[in-house]
């Protein structure tokens, strides 16, 4: 197992930045007033953040608006003869 350097966040950046995420976009947001309000809650914003919202790491598109593109690149490429 690997860990990361006591207050050294850049260790472990990816992982910093969904965490300020998820709490910026839901954990301070609600008052969880029990174990399953914070699993429906969490649900709801993985939902929202994995398919609606737009990630500036993907040109500002949704995910599924990312692998859709995606997905009519590699179609053309198919269609190219070699």
């Amino acid at each position: 197992m690997d860990f990361s350097r006591p207050a050294k966040p850049t260790d472990k950046a990816l992982v910093e930045s969904f965490n300020a995420s998820l709490r910026d976009g839901c954990l301070n947001m609600h008052c969880l007033l029990s174990l399953e309000h914070a699993q429906e809650k969490i649900e709801h914003w993985r939902q929202e953040y994995n398919q609606y919202r737009p990630h500036s790491s993907l040109n500002n598109q949704t995910p599924v608006e990312f692998i859709r593109s995606l997905q009519k690149v590699i179609s053309s490429l198919k269609t190219v003869p070699v």
